[in-house]
Order: structure tokens, then sequence, then C-alpha cells
């Protein structure tokens, strides 16, 4: 496809709910209507129908007579209750859905236009407030809206579409349509427009954003506060910090850096939070290990991976320090004093790749050798024909990277900048200290079972991605049991990489709990515990 200038979206079903023909439906049952009288009466006359014309500029009482009349060449009586207005003012009021409306707002700011076509009537009612309303919003959030009832002509008629792209000065083939009817659908499609059929919100939204090339917003490391916090002289961790609010801190894994989280970021810190993200330690310009900030006495943790690991053993080690807890793939591995944790690893093939990663120098040489093919190979998204390198079998076939490509092509979900800005920062730090992560777990091991270790009782969150190759989402089973009051999600489309791979699920989204996005559910645990505690 060509480089897309502009979407355009369907007011109804897409950018409102409910779709006009709920809202008859629900009006034909209060009303005690024969179910589908008003669809017979728009049918009856076809494109001469009363609400069709109503559409393109007739008025409303035109709508009630026809009705009345259809009812009676049926010898039907319709209810004393019946009106055309009240009709008219139900189907105006409506609820926005906001993910478009924030896709509108990450589209303009990417200069791309953005349309909404809209059939919709002249209301002269004394109900006339809803459509007011509706269209107030629709033109502070959009470029350009089309109204049906002033262009002389409706969805889905040609015309419609080519009045609103003269209008933006582009090509139909340099624009996208969204509609839940099939037939606006073929319409946009006849005259070389691509369209989009919203079944679902998310899936939609990713379609906008693989046809119009732009990614969420992003946090620039250019233009971000940098911070450290002194360890011990010469010892330091690096973070950078964004935003007003509770505390979240961002704990990243392997090998990966702050960086991993730069959608997130600018996403939480709008949402009311001070985001601090760190580099963990040994990972670019951290030395030694995690600590939160200076004179924060309690924070909100969320991680991913190794990140994820840590947050949960903060979380059930340090719970005064810890308001909230969240992990992404990474469940919590209650500890077994009478196992060594190695023997689990090898216990387990797709673990294969820790035993491999156990002798310094050797998987240092491998992954330093070349950083870009290093980042390619490893940084990939779950519907990608090429596959992350296997776990299993490392060891015996000598190295994570054997017999994987030479150069291979780089993700979707990695943008140029976005493997410099890793290869920058490890060609800086290397790989030892993200290595070493992995070979202190027997210590580590040592260290919790030494310590007194009961229920995480905070609110928790955990996540889990169904195309994770490694972190399977098996693992979590039964975390209830030392995690009482943990809320789950689970995104069954995603592989390892979170935080990139759905980085549009996370700032578009906006349903109910039981599809909640990732961060409203961070976001829902940081302000329970704020309420809680106020």
């Amino acid at each position: 496809f060509p480089m897309k200038k502009a979407v355009l979206f369907s007011l109804w079903g897409v950018v409102v709910t409910p779709h006009v023909a709920q809202t008859f439906q629900k009006f034909e049952e209060t009303t005690g209507i024969s179910r589908g009288f008003i669809k017979n009466v728009i049918a009856k006359l076809g494109s001469e129908n009363a609400l069709y014309l109503l559409e393109k500029g007739k008025m409303i009482p035109e709508f009630e007579a026809e009705c009345q009349k259809i009812a009676a060449d049926q010898g039907l009586s319709l209810p004393a209750q019946f009106s055309a207005q009240k009709l008219f003012s139900d189907i105006g009021q409506v609820e926005f859905n906001k993910p478009f409306l924030d896709a509108a707002a990450v589209l303009r700011r990417h200069g791309i236009s953005t349309c909404v076509l809209a059939n919709i009537w002249v209301d002269d009612t004394d109900q006339r407030d809803g459509v007011a309303r509706i269209l107030s919003v629709l033109e502070s959030h959009f470029n350009l809206v089309v109204r049906s009832c002033y262009a002389g002509v409706r969805i889905p008629e040609p015309d419609i579409f080519t009045s609103a792209l003269e209008k933006l000065a582009l090509k139909p083939q340099e624009a996208v349509w969204l509609d839940v009817d099939e037939e606006s659908i073929k319409a946009a499609e006849g005259l070389g427009m691509t369209a989009v059929q919203v079944k679902d919100i998310t899936e939609a939204l990713k379609e906008i954003n693989k046809l119009t090339e732009i990614e969420p917003p992003s946090c620039d490391p250019e233009n971000v506060s940098h911070g450290y916090v002194n360890i011990k002289p010469g010892v330091r961790i690096h973070y950078v910090d964004l935003g007003d609010g509770p505390p979240v801190l961002l704990c990243h894994g392997f090998p990966e850096s702050w960086f991993s989280w730069r959608y997130q970021i600018p996403a939480l810190a709008n949402a009311g939070f001070r985001v601090l993200a760190l580099d963990m330690k040994g990972y670019g310009d951290s030395t030694f290990c995690l600590s939160a900030p200076q004179g924060i006495p309690q924070v909100i943790l969320v991680g991913h991976d190794w990140g994820g690991a840590l947050v949960w053993n903060m979380a059930q080690f340090h719970p005064e320090r810890v308001r909230a807890v969240a992990s992404l793939n990474t469940p919590l591995f209650p500890v077994d004093p009478k196992t060594n944790p190695k023997e689990k690893l090898k216990a387990i093939p797709i673990f294969d790749y820790q035993i491999y990663f156990q002798n310094p120098g050797v998987a240092e040489a491998e992954l330093e050798k070349n950083l870009e093919r290093t980042f390619k190979l490893m940084f990939i998204a779950s519907n990608e024909t090429k596959s992350f390198p296997s776990t299993a079998g490392v060891c015996q076939r000598g190295g994570l990277f054997v017999g994987s490509p030479e150069d291979p092509p780089r993700s979707a979900i990695l943008s140029e900048s976005a493997l410099q800005y890793y290869i920058q920062q490890f060609t800086k730090s290397g790989f030892r200290g993200p290595l070493n992560w992995y070979r202190n777990g027997e210590k580590n091991w040592h260290w919790m079972c030494s310590r007194p270790r009961g229920k995480i009782m905070m609110p928790a969150l955990m996540v889990t991605a169904g195309k994770d190759p490694v972190l399977l989402p098996a693992f979590a089973k039964g975390m209830e049991n030392l995690v009482p009051n943990l809320t789950r999600g689970h995104i069954e489309k995603c592989g390892h990489w979170t935080q990139m791979e759905r980085a549009n699920f996370l700032h578009f989204r906006s349903v109910l709990p039981s599809n909640l996005p990732i961060l409203s559910q961070i976001a829902c645990i940081a302000l329970m515990t704020k309420y809680i505690q106020s």
C-alpha cells in the first residue's frame, strides 16, 4: 500500500456506540412496536425513504409521517408513545469510543489527517442537545467532519467519500476508511481506498498503525530527565524520570534497557504518575543493584522478564517499600529450599540457554560479536515468520544463535533508531553484567532461603503472554496461593517482548475490566493503594 495520509472514521458504531440499528431495536422494545418495524420502513421505499432523506437534509416530522403511513398500510396501529422526536433523541444519547479518539489524537500529532463521515440529520427538536454534544466532540478531535445532511449524500454513497477526499486534497489510495458495515467497506474499496471493517477495536487499531506506519508516543533519550543514585563511591544506578504523582518504578529484563519501557513511560506519566525507569544492575549506565531514587519511601513496582522476578522478590522480602506490584510475563516462582535452582533449570528443556550462560566469557563472546545481529535475532514479534532462536538444546549445538541467519531482517517492533540505541548501550556496557543475573541464581537462592517469607498481600497484577516461548502462561498457575490479592491479565497474541509488541494495545484500548489494558490495570492498582492509604 502507498503511505496513508488520512484516516476516515464512520460515526455510528466506530466513533460512537451504540450503532443506530441497535438504538432502533431498543426503541421498538420499549415502545411496544413490532420488532424490525423501523428497518422495514427504511427498506420499504429504498433510497427514497424518509430516514435517508432526513440524513440528506429533510426534517424529522417527515420521518414520523412516513412511519404512520406505512403502519396504516400494514394494518398496524402505532402506540400512543411513539414519537420520532423521542427516537432521534435516543439516537443522540451515545458514548464515545475513547480508543478511537485517542488514536485520532496520535494520528494528528504525526501529521496524518483525520475525518469523520456522519449520516446525521438537522435536529430542530427540543432534545437537540444530544446531536450538539456529538458535533462538539467531533469538531474538537478530528480535522474534518462531513455531515450527510449538509453534503446531500450519505454513507455508503461514493460521493460522500469523494467529497471528503476533495476537502482533504487526497487521492483515494492515500486514505483509510473504518466502519462496521460491510456495504460501506465495499463502497470505499470500490473507489480505491483501503478499508478496515471494525470487528475488534484492538485489531482495528493495529491495522491503522500498520497502514500509517506510526508508533505510539515514546520516550526520546535526548529529551527526558536522567538521574543517578549513588550506592557507594564508584557504584551507582541510572534511571530516567518523567511525570508527577505516585511513583512507579519500571524494571526491565534481559537483554534490555530502561529504553524498553519507552512507550509506557509517557503513557503512565500522562495518567498522573511519576515514572522512574531503571537501567538494571550491569546495564547501560548502572553498575550496581536496585534502589529506589532517594527520598521515595514506597513505589509501585512493575517488572518484565528478570525485572519481573525482581519485583516479586521485592514485594515478598521488602513489602514495606512496595505499594503495589505488577509483572509482565514473569510469574512468581516460589522458593524451594529442598531443590537447587540449577537442578530445576536442567529439568526444563526451554531453560537450557540459562545453563549455557553459566560459563563466564562464552556467551559474552557470542552475543557481543555482532550486536546488530544479536538484537535483530532476539527482538521479534510473535506473528512474524522468522522465529526466536530456540532456547532448548543450546549447550548441545554450541551457542544460542548457532544455525540462525547471519544477516537477519529487522523486526517490525524494532525501529532502526531503537536498534541503534540498544547497540550504543551494549557497546558501552557489554553483556557481562546482564549475563551475571543468570550466574547469581544459586547465591540468590541461598539468600532467599535464609529470609523469612510470607504471602504477598498487597494489590498485585500478573500479565501472561500466550506466545511467549520461554515464560509460558502455565508457569503462573496457582499464584493466588501466595498472592491472594492477585489480578490477572492475558494477551494471547503476544510474545516475550510485551512492551514493544503490544505498545498500541497498551495505549489505545479502554474497555471493561475483563479485557482491561495492562497500563490501566497497573494504574488501577496504583489508584487503589492511593485511596487505601489516604
